[in-house]
């Protein structure tokens, strides 16, 4: 699909306020940051990991994109579209996993703590190769982990929907299924936290996303988005959550964005930054903990230094993790994708 300036720069907030928010939550040098800048660090603690539901509603409202065509043909169609998604979040994902836990190895060196993951057993790595490790309560090997495994739930479930409301030919059914688990879920599992490990409770706000995406193919985009939108309030005022405001908000901008076919107005140069921080967001995503490790385990050899130390140190990690980041893409990501886009399996 080509490239969209704003999912980029949606994806490009969103992986930043993740980052920012793993630095402001582990580690001695979350510990300098919350008492060097008390109230900055307070609000990414609590509020930037909020930057999740950004990519719950990009995932789904992609993912219908992507789903739409495919899921008109039989069931062997189905199964390969689930199979490839795998491969592309488990194959990245494994290959970080290996930073990880080098790194933790090297941080468990001069740093006890919590947030370091011990060496793996082999029952926890298959685990993390399954994307099963929250389901089988194992412990992760890196922060966010857990939301990959979501990830593959909520595709699976999204192209079961379209798959068997389109068998007929019509895609109304689809669209009525996926909308009816999307109420569910925000009325439902999104209000009981024992419901987290389950791609369920995280429904409502990638259907947003996925049923945006259907607006912005349809000739009735306005009306379905107006749907879109009472369905999204009467879930926020039976019970309001502002992580579900957030995701309303940013699929309503999707719609309306692709319904209008306007791209933000970046000069060329912006462009190609936004373009190229969003296309190694999954990547920054991945490999960052690494990174966090380190540079914590570096702060506890060297302290006491001053807070200019720390600051230095916070920015290092920043700037190390995006540079990691792309060359994690180039090297490692997008030879991955482009084999899996030319593959069949037997």
């Amino acid at each position: 699909m080509q490239r969209q300036t704003l999912v980029d720069a949606l994806k490009c907030i969103g992986s930043q306020l993740i980052v920012l928010h793993h630095f402001s939550a582990y580690g001695p040098l979350s510990e300098a940051l919350h008492r060097l800048a008390p109230a900055l660090a307070g609000w990414l603690y609590d509020y930037a990991r909020m930057a999740v539901q950004i990519f719950l509603v990009l995932g789904g409202y992609l993912a219908m994109q992507a789903l739409v065509p495919a899921m008109r043909r039989d069931a062997a169609m189905l199964g390969r579209a689930l199979l490839l998604r795998y491969l592309r979040l488990a194959l990245p994902l494994l290959a970080a996993l290996a930073l990880a836990v080098l790194a933790a190895l090297l941080a468990r060196q001069v740093l006890a703590a919590d947030f370091i993951p011990a060496a793996p057993g082999w029952g926890q790595a298959l685990a993390h190769a399954l994307l099963l490790q929250d389901v089988v309560d194992a412990e992760a090997l890196s922060a966010g982990v857990w939301y990959v495994a979501i990830d593959l739930q909520l595709y699976a479930l999204l192209a079961l929907l379209l798959w068997l409301g389109q068998r007929g030919g019509r895609p109304a059914p689809a669209l009525w299924l996926t909308a009816g688990l999307m109420l569910l879920s925000l009325l439902v599992f999104n209000r009981d936290a024992r419901w987290d490990d389950w791609g369920l409770y995280f429904f409502g706000s990638y259907a947003l996303g996925a049923l945006a995406g259907w607006a912005a193919r349809s000739s009735q985009a306005l009306r379905w988005l107006t749907l879109l939108a009472a369905l999204g309030l009467l879930a926020l005022g039976l019970d309001w959550r502002v992580r579900i405001a957030l995701a309303l908000g940013v699929a309503l901008l999707l719609g309306l964005a692709a319904v209008s076919r306007r791209e933000l107005p970046l000069p060329a140069r912006p462009q190609e930054t936004v373009q190229a921080l969003g296309r190694t967001s999954y990547a920054l995503f991945l490999v960052h903990f690494a990174v966090l490790l380190l540079v914590n385990a570096l702060y506890a050899l060297l302290a006491p230094q001053g807070a200019g130390f720390a600051v230095l140190l916070l920015g290092l990690g920043w700037a190390g993790s995006v540079a990691l980041a792309f060359v994690f893409e180039r090297r490692i990501e997008a030879p991955l994708n482009l084999r899996l886009r030319s593959w069949r399996p037997a």
